[in-house]
């Protein structure tokens, strides 16, 4: 152990006692990851941690008791640790901040990449101790801690062993310190201000399992006095339900091994918490344990962010899924539909087709909704966002809700004084509404209140982290309810695709998917909270925008309708019954149609035909996709109108032309106002 008492001072007389615990103090202030240092009044260095030496790449023949701060000050500059300047000048304001010495937290970064937290804590007429903690690896903390638990084996025997030599130097010295006593009380007293100052939770537990010793953190972690902790068990302070989930690695410990382990309880918020412990048994020199040296680390924020990572992944991994299946989905339903319509069409009117194809139309509609649903889930569904006033929204949506919901269920809207406006679609923005409420509404059988509440909401720098959003200004909806709730363990799968709370046949499981990825794909964020028998409250948040411009009275100009001319249409699809039911509907509109299975089959047809005077192809294709081609037959005829048809749900290319695009399924008239508007003097896309 390096020494850190004033020279002289293990000379003079003193307890034993007093200084075997000023030593247990010392070692359990090594293991710590974190670098230490106090400096006197002076300032010199008093005392520091070996981390110290590892973390900051001090020489070990700087470090040592009366070292001037400066010294510490100019090494750092003259290596480069604060940047480029005159060393004279750094020296000069970083002892000037010094001698002002305030409490303050920070962070570095060193020239070889690693951050350093500082954080500076007076102690009043003595000093001050700094403590340094390298945070570039948190995102690795798993992997770190068991590290830091290896090695924090390796320097408890060492330290037991160093203890155990120095109890003996004690034994024979101990006429000599008895003058010496009252500096060591001091000490002593000097280091629980450290211990109390150390970001960690940190405890020494006796062989009866009861505590002498416990920091700060410690205490309050349990919500208790660091003074009334000691003396008390570890299952009195713990609680049976935490104690139960320890006691087999104490048992462990109790024969003499390390160990390390994660547990939970419920703190007095009925909040649940979660920490990781180290327990480094304290064995004397006949191989007893007399003690435990505990370390602990809260990490129930840790818990929180690998839960949030762990569901987005797995969201984000069924939204891929659903956005793959929707185009298949989408060719299968222009596949059906096409063949329904022709064969309606083409039946006698007396053979009475409405007693089998209408169920049939009816369905396919049904799963183009459904298709719909699962790419506004997938937040690939397009929309089309614009500036909504929310107040004039959510009246409205109250006025449908209030004959929607059942005469026991009172709706009650909160909203804000002042206009209000949100960046998104509307129609998908009162069906999120539409659907949070009919939830609350079956989660109300026997009656309740439904409330529907718009206010502002910021959202600071700190806060975008935890909510996964950029800071800014936002509009904040909570829609609540006082009914049967929802069990806690539900909770991580209600934004799941086909996932419902529902009896079997009461709800697709689409609802609330649909609502999460439109939330998200519009730049907020959703969240639910729940207690069973008491209600739930559903928020969700949508940036705010300024309100649109003030519209002319004057109706634009309307283009005149010019009928679409009738030439050679190329199609180019490559799903073979899809290319067929199109170009029965192409035929049907009067249109001569030429057909190709590929890209590189149409762009061959392109440059040999010169007659063909609208394109209508696919947009993914094997070879050479539809936006291709169409690049090339812009190159080829600047003038040739195009029309792309896909099954997918992503937008244009940012970097890619903006054409027209009719998504499947369509139907015969979807196609003709598709075609019609190529030739209208300003095109807009289907």
């Amino acid at each position: 152990m390096i020494g850190r008492i004033a020279p002289g001072a293990r000379a003079a007389a003193g307890s034993p006692e007093e200084l075997r615990r000023y030593d247990l103090l010392l070692a359990g202030f090594d293991l710590l990851d974190q670098a230490i240092a106090v400096f006197d009044a002076a300032p010199r260095l008093v005392t520091w941690n070996t981390a110290m030496l590892r973390l900051l790449d001090f020489p070990e023949e700087l470090v040592r008791v009366g070292t001037p701060f400066e010294d510490f000050v100019r090494f750092n500059v003259e290596r480069g640790e604060y940047g480029p300047g005159e060393t004279e000048r750094l020296i000069a304001e970083r002892m000037a901040a010094v001698r002002a010495f305030q409490p303050h937290q920070a962070e570095r970064t060193r020239p070889n990449g690693q951050i350093l937290a500082i954080r500076g804590v007076p102690i009043p007429n003595l000093g001050f101790v700094t403590l340094w903690t390298d945070v570039t690896e948190q995102r690795r903390y798993e992997k770190l801690i068991e590290g830091q638990n290896a090695e924090l084996e390796t320097r408890v025997r060492a330290r037991t062993a160093e203890l155990e030599a120095a109890n003996r130097d004690l034994t024979e010295a101990k006429s000599r310190l008895d003058s010496v006593a009252a500096q060591l009380s001091r000490s002593e007293e000097r280091l629980r201000l450290i211990m109390d100052a150390i970001p960690a939770l940190i405890a020494y537990v006796d062989a009866g399992e009861r505590y002498r010793f416990a920091n700060r953190g410690y205490a309050q972690w349990f919500g208790l006095d660091k003074n009334a902790i000691v003396g008390r068990s570890i299952a009195e302070v713990f609680g049976p339900d935490a104690y139960a989930q320890i006691k087999p690695h104490l048992e462990t410990a109790a024969d003499g091994e390390r160990v390390s382990y994660e547990y939970t309880r419920t703190d007095a918020s009925g909040r649940q918490v979660f920490a990781r412990s180290a327990v480094v048994p304290d064995t004397s020199e006949a191989g007893g344990v007399q003690g435990y040296f505990v370390l602990s680390i809260d990490i129930t924020e840790q818990k929180a962010s690998q839960a949030a990572l762990i569901q987005a992944q797995k969201m984000e991994a069924v939204g891929q899924l659903t956005g793959g299946l929707a185009h298949d989905f989408n060719n299968l339903l222009t596949i059906i539909t096409g063949n329904l319509h022709a064969l309606r069409d083409k039946l006698p009117a007396h053979q009475g087709y409405d007693d089998y194809l209408e169920p049939a139309l009816s369905a396919a509609g049904r799963g183009t909704e459904l298709i719909r649903r699962l790419l506004s889930f997938s937040r690939q569904q397009p929309l089309e966002p614009r500036a909504i006033e929310v107040g004039v929204l959510v009246t409205g949506m109250g006025q449908l809700l209030s004959r929607t919901l059942t005469e026991h269920i009172r709706l009650q809207l909160d909203l804000p004084t002042r206009k209000l406006h949100v960046l998104a679609d509307p129609h998908q923005l009162e069906n999120a509404l539409l659907n949070l409420a009919l939830n609350a509404r079956d989660a109300m059988p026997d009656g309740g209140e439904l409330r529907i509440a718009v206010a502002p909401r910021h959202i600071s720098a700190s806060l975008s982290l935890l909510v996964e959003v950029p800071a800014g200004e936002y509009v904040q909806f909570d829609v609540s309810d006082t009914g049967t709730g929802i069990d806690p363990a539900l909770l991580p799968r209600l934004f799941e695709p086909f996932f419902t709370t529902k009896r079997f046949g009461a709800g697709s499981g689409l609802g609330l998917a649909m609502v999460y990825g439109f939330v998200r794909q519009s730049g907020g964020n959703i969240r639910i909270l729940s207690t069973p028998g008491k209600g739930t409250n559903v928020r969700f948040i949508l940036p705010m925008t300024e309100a649109p411009a003030p519209r002319s009275d004057q109706p634009p100009a309307r283009a005149a309708h010019h009928d679409a001319p009738r030439g050679l249409v190329l199609l180019v699809e490559d799903e073979p019954e899809v290319r067929k039911v199109i170009r029965e509907q192409l035929t049907e509109l009067g249109y001569p149609v030429l057909e190709a299975a590929n890209g590189i089959e149409a762009a061959a047809m392109l440059e040999a035909v010169d007659d063909i005077a609208v394109l209508v192809s696919d947009t993914v294709m094997p070879g050479l996709g539809g936006r291709e081609l169409a690049a090339r037959a812009r190159r080829l005829r600047p003038q040739l109108p195009i029309l792309l048809i896909t099954g997918y749900a992503t937008q244009a290319p940012a970097d890619g032309p903006d054409l027209p695009t009719l998504r499947k399924p369509f139907d015969r008239s979807d196609l003709a106002a598709a075609l019609d508007a190529l030739h209208r003097p300003e095109p807009a896309a289907p």
